[in-house]
């Protein structure tokens, strides 16, 4: 760990037990006006300065009013001016990073990671992921990563690796499955878990939403941009950075079904998907059907949809012996047996998972949520293995995929031809 003996020592201001995990009560702020830094401030590195890397950092700020972004590091250069900005109007004082510590490029990270910082935040498209975390983690860094993991399995086995030494190190590791946060969330997971619905038989769980982002036209590109900067800039749009609309965004709900069945993956999956929108040079689906079957017959389905004027829902309903869960934007609830509707506080989930993790650090009790942010990642991973191959797919089959979408290595003027988009019955799973 990369703080000092007085910082893990002290614990005036954060208690954290197992006990309190699920009961999080408000961040303890210093006020901006008075703050300055000392023995205990936790200096915060973020890794790629994006809208979610910049909420991130926030968040963090806001959690722990003892920490200051030190260093910041992106591939390309405008991103930084415009994340701390943001952060300096919110935060005066703790996000005024020098001009040395303003890192750009695809080494960007290294950097970050190397200038001294004690907690990361990993938020570039998650095709970086499984480099960024090995290398935090060699660095014995505290980290927030953000969700998913990876975007193939030889990427999410990797992860696996750097979890396993993560934990050799003691080292703190909060993930960005951000539902898990939600005080909400737990106290109805926990009345699952607790036997309230009795047995789980089904789940239904839905992302229907519109678009992200549209990929442009060829057109559009600006003459002399490399393949690999065009497709950074669009990155949502390609498999092997983003994972699939299924992999990026739908994971929330992939990871609640993971929740609601304890972190035990399923057996095998079916899917259906493909794209209904043109996309240019993408080569991502824009909605998939994905069928999940556990052991004694439980199945876990979950449909995405991301096309404009269509139904919107996402939401989760979990179907036992002795009631219904319903996991909607509003209160969650149960009715059967006994009826259940929470009731409690709602603070940020976003701030909450930054609570947990300085907590942890100050605290000395480590929390790392590698085991389960894998199993989810790959989770995900194996629905669109499914749905891209029109095949039925094992975990076993998932796990050990020799799938790398990622290259190797990287540099602005390699050549990286476009995948084209998988077609089921045709795309094979190595």
């Amino acid at each position: 760990m990369h703080t000092s003996k007085s910082l893990i020592a002290s614990r005036r201001e954060f208690l954290f037990t197992a006990a309190t995990a699920a009961a999080v009560g408000p961040a303890i702020l210093v006020p901006q006006s008075t703050f300055a830094a000392n023995s205990d401030t936790l200096k915060i590195g973020l890794v790629g300065c994006g809208g979610r890397g910049t909420g991130a950092a926030g968040n963090a700020l806001t959690a722990d009013g003892n920490c200051i972004v030190t260093a910041v590091g992106d591939a390309f250069p405008e991103a930084i001016p415009l994340s701390l900005s943001s952060l300096k109007k919110q935060f005066p004082g703790r996000a005024d990073v020098t001009p040395e510590k303003q890192f750009v490029g695809l080494d960007a990270y290294k950097k970050v990671i190397d200038s001294g910082v004690d907690v990361v935040l990993l938020a570039t498209p998650p095709g970086f992921r499984p480099d960024h975390l090995r290398y935090a983690v060699e660095a014995g860094k505290q980290i927030f990563c953000e969700k998913p993991m990876a975007t193939d399995a030889t990427g999410i086995r990797h992860v696996m690796e750097s979890v396993r030494r993560s934990k050799e190190k003691n080292l703190n590791l909060v993930s960005g499955f951000c539902w898990r946060n939600d005080l909400p969330r737990r106290a109805l997971y926990q009345q699952i878990h607790d036997g309230t619905l009795g047995d789980v038989r089904s789940v239904y769980a839905t992302y229907l939403t519109g678009p992200v982002k549209s990929m442009p036209s060829a057109s559009k590109r600006p003459s002399g941009m490399g393949d690999l900067e065009w497709q950074m800039r669009n990155w949502y749009n390609f498999v092997w950075l983003s994972g699939d609309g299924y992999v990026e965004q739908c994971i929330h709900s992939v990871d609640k079904l993971a929740w609601t069945m304890r972190d035990h993956p399923p057996i095998k999956c079916t899917a259906t998907g493909g794209r209904m929108l043109p996309n240019n040079e993408g080569n991502i689906y824009d909605h998939m059907t994905v069928v999940y079957e556990y052991a004694h017959g439980t199945r876990g389905v979950i449909a995405q949809r991301q096309i404009p004027g269509c139904a919107n829902d996402n939401s989760d309903y979990i179907l036992g012996t002795k009631g219904i869960a319903n996991n909607t934007w509003s209160n969650p609830a149960i009715r059967g047996e006994k009826t259940w509707r929470y009731d409690g506080p709602k603070p940020d989930m976003y701030v909450v998972e930054h609570e947990d993790l300085f907590r942890a650090i100050r605290s000395g009790v480590t929390r790392n949520d590698g085991d389960w942010m894998s199993t989810s990642t790959l989770l995900g991973l194996m629905g669109r293995m499914a749905a891209y191959t029109g095949q039925e797919i094992t975990w076993e089959q998932a796990m050990n995929s020799t799938e790398k979408l990622s290259p190797d290595s990287f540099s602005w003027d390699m050549q990286l031809p476009i995948a084209a988009m998988a077609v089921p019955g045709k795309y094979k799973l190595s």
